[in-house]
């Protein structure tokens, strides 16, 4: 039993200190020493922000945190969190009905949450809040790159690309209806 419980602690911890490329075994940075998490070029594919109900607070919230807020899924928006009050709108000002969208999305609002629940990529713990925690002093997430977003089929609300082309270098949001674009 301890040899079992030894091999699962260290197949844990390489995971948990390891770099994490979603979609092939290359993925798009060239100096993987700076990178935490990346996604494979060529995918057309973007990540999708957590959708929530309610707007996140406390002392776990830590600037950089993104979401789709749909506290109204009739006025969804794509937000940044830049520091206690400040959300930022990353949509522009338009606002998304994702109605359809939430109808897919599980109702916990009868379920314990388990407050402590998360999947964590640098290191072994945090005291962020987030489903998803990146947690580095040096490195970074490089997004899923597409040419131009005319290229995802049938984006989801919340979805986040960079896109990566000559002269339209810029990031994009999609809140349901349409795509931000914000460039460096």
């Amino acid at each position: 039993m301890k040899n079992i419980l030894s091999i699962g602690t260290i197949l844990i911890s390489c995971f948990a200190f390891s770099q994490v490329i979603i979609g092939d075994k290359i993925g798009t940075a060239t100096d993987k020493t700076s990178v935490l998490l990346e996604f494979a070029s060529g995918q057309k594919k973007g990540i999708i922000l957590p959708y929530v109900r309610t707007i996140p607070s406390g002392a776990g919230l830590v600037e950089g945190t993104l979401i789709l807020d749909a506290t109204d899924p009739t006025k969804a928006k794509v937000k940044l969190y830049k520091g206690n009050p400040n959300w930022t709108d990353l949509s522009g000002g338009g606002e998304a009905d994702i109605s359809s969208a939430m109808s897919l999305q599980p109702d916990v609002s009868n379920v314990s949450e388990d407050l402590n629940s998360k999947a964590i990529i640098g290191d072994a713990t945090t005291n962020a809040d987030g489903v998803l925690v990146l947690e580095s002093d040096s490195k970074a997430m490089v997004l899923p790159m597409v040419n131009k977003t005319d290229d995802i089929i049938n984006p989801a609300p919340g979805m986040i690309v960079y896109i990566n082309k000559s002269g339209a270098k810029r990031l994009a949001v999609f809140n349901g209806e349409g795509w931000t674009y914000w460039k460096p």
